[in-house]
């Protein structure tokens, strides 16, 4: 039986290719077992992977090529050889375990920061999926506005939502190093505590996949009780970075409120 062969291919990471709507995820460790019980043989797979998303459908995978394996092996000794059952036994860790739910009025704020999504130039893809990415997180009531790459504006425009008492503001755009971007600038003089672990976190994480993390200058910290993001501007920089940091940032607010973690 080639399990050997089969494991390097699940290793490999073509679940994602066989499985169309599968992540291509890190995998970590990959152990498998195969028990002789009763009649039957029994395969069973460990998965582990540092991914945010989770792992079961490579553990699925797996044990299916394994169970297929052994099938085509012992079929010219028994045709009526049965896969019977395939199935999650546990699951353990990832987002589910870090989730917090959020109170029904919270608000949110998304700002793109941009001179040619404010001039029609060019469509705004980040922080539309910023708005996604917190609705998924059951976050409702989300005020979103476009300014362009100048400091004043975007000042202006995030001071009015902590004024107003919204609990997140995240702004999108102008975190690099190009003439215009400016975010950190109109930003950094309003922030009243500093947090900036939350952005580092987040460059962290894009670092396992783009080197160019590193030249983000994005901040983060806290205004009266409003936290405050400000996110690269393109999509894969915008989600990579929500996707690093919910629902696990929400946790946030229950320290704010005087409890534990």
């Amino acid at each position: 039986m080639r399990f050997h062969e089969q494991l390097q291919l699940f290793q490999q990471k073509k679940t994602s290719e066989i499985l169309p709507f599968c992540h291509n995820i890190p995998i970590e460790w990959v152990g498998c077992d195969v028990r002789i019980q009763d009649g039957f043989l029994d395969v069973e797979v460990t998965v582990k992977t540092i991914a945010r998303t989770g792992c079961e459908m490579e553990a699925l995978f797996a044990v299916s090529t394994c169970a297929l394996n052994i099938y085509d092996m012992l079929k010219p000794y028994d045709k009526q050889i049965v896969i019977e059952e395939i199935k999650l036994v546990e699951k353990t860790g990832g987002k589910s375990e870090f989730k917090e739910k959020v109170k029904e009025e919270f608000k949110a704020g998304v700002l793109v920061v941009s001179d040619s999504v404010y001039a029609g130039k060019k469509q705004d893809k980040a922080g539309k999926e910023i708005i996604k990415i917190l609705s998924e997180n059951e976050i409702k009531n989300i005020e979103y506005k476009i300014v362009p790459d100048e400091i004043e504006m975007i000042r202006k425009e995030v001071l009015s939502w902590c004024e107003n008492g919204f609990d997140l503001v995240i702004t999108t755009g102008g975190t690099g190093l190009s003439p215009r971007d400016t975010t950190p600038e109109a930003i950094k003089p309003i922030i009243e505590k500093d947090i900036s672990s939350i952005m580092e976190f987040a460059r962290f994480y894009g670092a396992e996949r783009t080197p160019y993390t590193m030249l983000s200058r994005g901040l983060s910290g806290i205004k009266g009780k409003t936290l405050i993001l400000t996110l690269p501007g393109s999509t894969r920089g915008a989600r990579e970075t929500m996707m690093a940091l919910f629902p696990y940032i929400l946790h946030i607010y229950r320290i704010m409120g005087g409890g534990g973690h």
